[in-house]
């Protein structure tokens, strides 16, 4: 059933979260130095268990929209390529992204977030419906602009990114708020993606929401106020998201003190820091586990993050434990930053 809400003035966000790229093409291992099993080695992806599994992803929501073209001239106006656009194609972002991402391993999701009454918060609706996502978007009708990523791209690189985005306003998000109350029975896990646009202005509510009904909570997380995600399950920061929270580390020994520290603090069951080519590090009650990067060709590491987020819950979710999930999401990460632009794995592809 889709879920059509509207609300009030906007406000302003800010800067997205990028992608991390998983460049190395070392093998998988363990903290601590001994030999890790790979992938194909560690309980097989839970594809059935996956196909019951209803997740909730909510978080800022957008679209990237790609222009493709030729270019075989400079400007006589100024020193600018001339882009001839031949090609354009939209996108699912930011938490949308997440959810389509759901799909394509073979699990049932919603997605909840903000967009505006504009010609890009209507497209997003339609590729959110194209894509199998249950629909509980909150529609802003008094002057939000739904955040709008266009690139254009020309042999095969990225020449111009230009955004519009203004964040939803406080009525809106008491409408998301309370529709999150309402649906989240519904499913069994909860993704938050927070890409610091405003849809998580109220993430400490929905955590004690999501804690109160027995759910799970992943959250990606933005900035350095991580006491915002107090109580939620995982969290899962990228490097330098890491150096937000905690400052930078000399030594893994540093950097395990700093992450089990945080992990208490914000009484999480596991914190998994993503870390570029240096692969991924979880952190729990039991201690550390590393799997390092895998990855074959890095071509773009647009939505990275997006796609291991998803793999995580779509693992977690079917039953895997945290460092086969982790394992999986690696996996994906590294076939993902092969593909132009915000991409998606399939469950194909993950266990081919």
């Amino acid at each position: 059933m889709t879920t059509h809400q509207s609300a009030g003035r906007a406000g302003h966000g800010e800067a997205e979260r990028g992608g991390s790229p998983l460049e190395s093409k070392a093998p998988l291992s363990r903290g601590g130095g001994t030999p890790a099993r790979a992938p194909a080695s560690v309980t097989p992806f839970p594809a059935r268990a996956a196909a019951a599994a209803r997740i909730l992803v909510v978080g800022d929501i957008m679209l990237d929209r790609y222009w493709f073209g030729e270019v075989d001239r400079i400007s006589p106006e100024a020193p600018v390529p001339v882009v001839r656009v031949a090609r354009r194609e939209d996108r699912l972002g930011g938490a949308a992204n997440v959810a389509r991402n759901i799909v394509a391993l073979g699990a049932q999701v919603g997605l909840l977030g903000v967009v505006g009454a504009d010609e890009a918060g209507h497209r997003i609706r339609t590729l959110t419906r194209d894509a199998g996502v249950r629909d509980h978007l909150v529609e802003d009708v008094e002057g939000m602009d739904t955040t709008l990523k266009m690139r254009v791209l020309g042999r095969q690189q990225q020449l111009l990114r230009v955004d519009f985005e203004q964040g939803p306003g406080g009525r809106a998000l008491d409408i998301l708020g309370a529709c999150l109350a309402d649906i989240l029975a519904d499913y069994d896990l909860l993704v938050l993606s927070d890409y610091a646009k405003g849809a998580l202005t109220q993430v400490e509510r929905m955590i004690e929401v999501a804690h109160a009904r027995g759910i799970p909570v992943l959250v990606d997380p933005k900035g350095h106020r991580y006491l915002r995600y107090r109580g939620a399950t995982l969290v899962t920061p990228n490097r330098s998201e890491m150096q937000d929270a905690v400052g930078r580390w000399d030594s893994e020994d540093d950097l395990t003190h700093r992450a089990q520290t945080l992990r208490q603090e914000l009484a999480l069951e596991a914190l998994l820091v993503t870390r570029s080519e240096q692969g991924m590090t979880l952190y729990t009650a039991e201690g550390r586990q590393h799997v390092d990067a895998q990855a074959h060709e890095v071509f773009d590491v647009s939505g990275a993050g997006d796609t291991v987020l998803a793999t995580l819950a779509v693992a977690r979710a079917a039953g895997l434990d945290w460092f086969e999930a982790m394992a999986w999401a690696n996996r994906a990460g590294g076939i993902v930053v092969g593909k132009l632009g915000t991409s998606i794995v399939t469950a194909e592809e993950l266990t081919s």
